[in-house]
């Protein structure tokens, strides 16, 4: 059922007759603007159990607690569904994560990253499950963080792809999220440096198997989100045994064709975000922006499919496709979706001066919550008021 190097369990998370009791994991959250932080999060909450199940929160719940979210509860709900890792999604799970919640889904412990989540009274959400021992915490992935993708999309520059950030864009860095008192370790801009171990975590490993029907699409795969799943996913459905490989264009290629400031994620950033997702086998990193003879016969591809959206012309002038076309292997597919990267930007850039509010009164939450700690740890024997 769930491919791309992750075996699923049964639909109910419960083993055969004679196997050890199977350990469900549950992880809740925003989950706004999924990116490969969240994803790596819950890849290294299903690695210490069986059965992970994902609770994710409501609109109304996160504009009480945090602020408007970017994404809709129902296009949420499907990014996190579209994670190879996730077993099962909880719709309008509550924001603060009791006991009761972990039994009603039979769930041995919680995962969460080492960040703190509060509520809008500055209270720890998961105070409840930390005392009774059923917590567990997972690293969280440095070198990205909502904000920081809200940051880079609010600027015209392309400085978040240069190690060299322009004066402005570190200005912009500097005083995003940040409340008077300081910024915190957690939301502040930093850069993503990518390993071959993080690659051998998200990807399958798994070559197609005969039998299975090779289908290539390509694309930038900017800041991979609902339209990109749903694209997908009608790829997928086209083959009953499908292996989706995902080229992915090189930065300068991308900002050729799309201009601007664009891409938002650099291509080690892209590559994560698109291994993730569970209708994708495998992914080419730094594909050339015509489709070739040569790679059509490297991967033994059967079909070639693209989207809805503008074939833009490579630099020749000539078509991307027209090597698929002659061999009357091309497919366009209409995902049903209408969102785009684009869309994604004009959504931020309306609602610019809320998310400014929003980081910046969480920040506040965090510092007040840190000073609260320390002066806690610092009292003889630890005592709580």
């Amino acid at each position: 059922m769930i491919r791309n190097g992750h075996g699923s369990a049964s639909a109910a998370g419960l083993k055969g007759p004679g196997d050890q009791h199977t350990v469900r994991v549950w992880c809740d959250g925003c989950y706004d603007m999924v990116h490969y932080g969240h994803s790596n999060q819950l890849r290294q909450a299903r690695a210490m159990g069986d059965y992970l199940i994902v609770g994710v929160h409501t609109d109304e719940e996160i504009a009480k607690h945090k602020g408007p979210p970017v994404f809709t509860q129902e296009e949420r709900y499907k990014m996190v569904q579209a994670i190879k890792w996730v077993d099962e999604v909880v719709p309008a799970a509550p924001y603060v994560t009791t006991l009761e919640t972990l039994d009603k889904h039979n769930c041995d412990f919680c995962v969460h990253g080492n960040d703190i989540t509060l509520t809008v009274d500055g209270r720890d959400t998961y105070e409840e499950v930390k005392q009774a021992g059923r917590y567990r915490e997972c690293k969280r992935t440095q070198g990205v963080s909502t904000t920081d993708l809200v940051g880079r999309m609010l600027l015209v520059t392309k400085a978040h792809h240069s190690s060299q950030m322009s004066s402005e864009y570190r200005e912009y860095a500097d005083s995003f999220g940040k409340c008077p008192g300081g910024q915190s370790p957690w939301t502040g801009v930093s850069q993503f440096l990518q390993t071959s171990q993080k690659i051998i975590q998200f990807a399958s490993g798994k070559e197609p198997q005969p039998g299975e029907t090779v289908i290539y699409v390509a694309g930038a795969f900017d800041l991979f989100h609902i339209g990109h799943v749903d694209f997908l996913q009608e790829v997928h459905k086209l083959a009953k045994r499908p292996y989706v490989i995902a080229g992915l264009h090189f930065d300068q290629e991308v900002n050729r064709y799309k201009g601007k400031n664009y891409p938002i994620m650099n291509l080690h950033e892209r590559t994560l975000s698109v291994l993730a997702c569970r209708y994708v086998s495998e992914v080419v990193i730094g594909a050339p922006y015509s489709v070739t003879a040569e790679l059509l016969n490297h991967f033994k591809v059967d079909l070639v499919c693209h989207g809805k959206t503008e074939i833009v012309p490579d630099r020749d002038g000539s078509d991307p496709y027209q090597e698929p076309k002659r061999r009357g292997i091309f497919c366009q597919i209409d995902s049903g979706s209408d969102l785009t990267t684009d869309l994604i930007v004009q959504r931020i850039i309306k609602n610019r001066l809320e998310y400014e509010a929003r980081n910046q009164k969480k920040e506040a939450k965090e510092l007040a919550f840190l000073e609260a700690t320390k002066q806690q740890e610092a009292r003889p024997g630890g005592e709580i008021d």
